[in-house]
């Protein structure tokens, strides 16, 4: 099977009709590559409500809007939450709009509907009574959409939702999963109210192949069966869909060899290795001397055990895209390389520094404000991640820096799951968790939705290790097999001088069930300053888990009592 890209065979037709003015706008952008693969086709019909001044403007506004701006947000977004933001902007401004006109003014009011089509899924997003329907290469058609309408009579209807009417506008999103020969038809009132179910379905098939003559051919029957509206029609045919085998995919991927082992003194690209800085199984690290300005920096290069596995090559790739695209002081830099490259590898700064892991090995008592220092800076590190809807996944004492000037940065992206990615269909399975387990949340053993809160869990866990001098929260690493036979054991148990608040965050962070984590980081770094009474209730834990030492000990003082009691009857 042949290696294929996304493509669509599309026609779109508007006409005023017995209108003064035709307020309906519509349009359809196909980006070139790699746009193409990373944010799909984006296709928007919008009706400007007709009892409003600016339908048009509205309209208009709401298409080439969606159209421009939803193809500059990040790659690393999924279609859900880009074509949400914008929309939600765009209404914003649209009622921004009206209320500067005046206080009770509707002028810029219109419905929306529109479907991207990423992959080889469809996603679709609906405001109001313009409609979405969905034909499979069976010839069967089906609404998608659901008109927001109020009905004042048997004849006569409302609209109960519209871009422009609230500061916040609620977006009707679906998704379906497509494939080749697939069609999609955008209609406006004015059409799909004055032609049957039966008529559009037969109009369709017959000229599937004919999509600009499909739409001319329904706008003009609906206005000829009597609709006296604007007329617009946009009908869709999925050509062919993005399909690779693993073969390809694998060819693909191997476009720049392995580089070799690298000595001191070596030469790649340009860049003069100075020494290795560190090598695991999966990859080595070099200091290096950039070519012109002589600045140090670090280069990372994939072990060649795994030349022949995909997943491996596949993650490298994505490693320093998801790395380029974070600017934040708490994360590594992943730098633009100075001359073309010849081999697979990534360029770094350099930093000069220690792990936290050694940090903690030299900081046995490590003070509060110690920890709370490195923990705010891991958060803000991680922020630029969920910010970016990336999940690091393999947050841990290892893959933290500090550098000489006590700043604390994320490193090692190898486990990131970048959600705009895991949309695009391919041979391999994306975002799996890659490193250590000891760090990791529950739900990575359970096979269960992960979350920006699986690595919140990860921050709590190593935010634990520092106040407890090197203990974990549930005394050992966690596997699927123990987690329900363990408990949460206090951080004062290890560390009387944890006061109870902090202990109380510490748990709620780590807590097994990430509906009872923290949803936000916000959230914890909060609690961690000031104390939240919720979390030290007298009944927030049991005894055992409160105070361990003393309810061991009051119970064997308990047993030894008995014992004597029985002996001396």
């Amino acid at each position: 099977m042949a290696a294929t890209s996304l493509s669509i065979n599309a026609g779109q037709y508007s006409e005023k009709g017995n209108k003064p003015q035709n307020e309906d706008s519509c349009g359809i952008l196909v980006p070139e590559e790699p746009t193409l693969t990373s944010k799909g086709i984006a296709i928007i019909i919008a009706d400007g409500v007709s009892s409003a001044e600016g339908g048009r403007e509205a309209a208009e506004s709401c298409v080439s809007g969606f159209l421009n701006d939803y193809f500059s947000t990040p790659e690393s977004w999924t279609v859900k939450s880009s074509g949400q933001r914008i929309l939600g902007a765009l209404n914003h401004w649209l009622y921004s709009q009206n209320q500067r006109a005046g206080a009770t003014s509707q002028n810029l009011l219109t419905t929306m509907s529109s479907v991207v089509i990423k992959s080889t899924t469809a996603h679709l997003f609906h405001v109001g009574d313009s409609r979405i329907y969905h034909m499979s290469k069976q010839g069967d058609l089906e609404c998608m959409t659901r008109d927001h309408q109020t009905w004042a009579s048997s004849e006569k209807a409302f609209l109960n939702r519209a871009m422009g009417a609230d500061t916040l506008v609620e977006i009707d999103y679906r998704n379906l999963a497509i494939e080749a020969g697939d069609l999609f038809l955008l209609t406006t009132d004015g059409v799909h109210e004055h032609i049957n179910h039966k008529a559009l379905t037969q109009t369709l098939r017959e000229m599937r192949d004919q999509p600009e003559r499909a739409a001319k051919q329904l706008v003009r029957q609906a206005l000829k069966n009597g609709s006296d509206d604007n007329a617009t029609c946009q009908v869709v045919v999925i050509e062919s869909l993005p399909v690779q085998n693993e073969e390809e995919f694998f060819q693909h991927l191997t476009d720049l060899p392995f580089p070799p082992y690298l000595e001191p003194g070596m030469i790649l690209d340009g860049y003069k290795i100075l020494r290795e800085l560190h090598a695991s199984s999966r990859s080595q690290l070099y200091l290096a001397v950039e070519p012109d300005s002589e600045a140090m920096v670090a280069i990372k290069t994939p072990s060649v055990n795994f030349e022949d596995d995909a997943a491996y090559i596949d993650g490298f790739l994505h490693e320093e895209w998801a790395g380029r695209r974070i600017n934040n002081n708490h994360v590594l830099k992943v730098l633009e390389p100075k001359q073309q490259r010849r081999f697979l590898y990534h360029v770094t700064e350099y930093i000069e520094g220690q792990t936290l892991r050694s940090w903690i090995d030299d900081n046995p008592e490590c003070t509060l404000a110690e920890a709370r220092n490195i923990i705010e800076q891991i958060a803000q590190g991680l922020r630029g991640f969920h910010r970016q809807e990336m999940l690091h996944q393999d947050l841990k004492p290892e893959n933290l820096m500090i550098d000489e000037h006590d700043t604390v940065k994320i490193v090692d992206f190898g486990s990131t799951r970048i959600a705009g990615i895991q949309e695009i269909n391919t041979p391999i399975e994306r975002g799996k968790l890659l490193g250590t387990y000891d760090y990791a949340a529950p739900e990575y053993f359970l096979d269960e939705p992960v979350s920006n809160r699986s690595d919140i869990f990860s921050l709590g866990v190593i935010a634990y290790e520092m106040l407890s001098g090197g203990k974990l929260p549930y005394g050992k690493p966690l596997s699927k097999n123990i987690l329900k036979h363990v408990t949460y054991i206090p951080a004062k148990s290890h560390n009387p001088s944890v006061p109870d608040w902090i202990d109380g965050a510490l748990r709620k962070a780590t807590h097994l069930d990430p509906e009872r984590r923290y949803q936000l980081l916000s959230e914890f770094m909060h609690d961690l300053q000031k104390p939240n009474h919720e979390l030290i209730k007298k009944d927030f834990q049991p005894l055992i888990e409160r105070h361990p030492i003393a309810f061991w000990k009051t119970l064997a003082i308990i047993s030894i009592a008995t014992n004597l009691a029985l002996l001396f009857l």
